[in-house]
């Protein structure tokens, strides 16, 4: 049996219970060390909706990571209305359900997002 590591597990793991619903389309998120990205992308068509990230946002003060997290998420759950689009299904890929995903998650949330 060929070994997996524990990130490529988890990101099969989340991937395989999201797929079912392709008609919902799905936000996903990429975090790096200093920023982080999160879109919404159509998998029947294959076309990324509405993006944003930590490097496009304008802020006048100086915030954590976790902060800025919360800021994308919100951004992106107010471009996402923008276009009509309520429900969807969150890929945290293979990041854990913590810290700056799950700011980000919760700020969609409260923005109008549901998931």
């Amino acid at each position: 049996m060929k070994h997996i590591n524990p990130k490529n597990r988890r990101a099969i793991r989340v991937r395989s219970k999201i797929a079912n619903n392709l008609g919902i389309p799905r936000l996903t998120v990429f975090r790096s060390n200093s920023h982080i990205w999160a879109q919404i992308i159509d998998d029947k068509h294959g076309k990324t909706l509405v993006s944003a990230n930590s490097k496009s946002l304008k802020s006048t003060k100086k915030l954590n990571k976790t902060e800025t997290s919360a800021l994308v998420g919100a951004a992106i759950a107010k471009l996402a209305l923008e276009k009509n689009l309520k429900n969807i299904r969150f890929d945290r890929g293979s990041y854990r359900y913590h810290g700056r995903v799950k700011a980000l998650a919760d700020a969609a949330r409260e923005n109008g997002l549901k998931f």
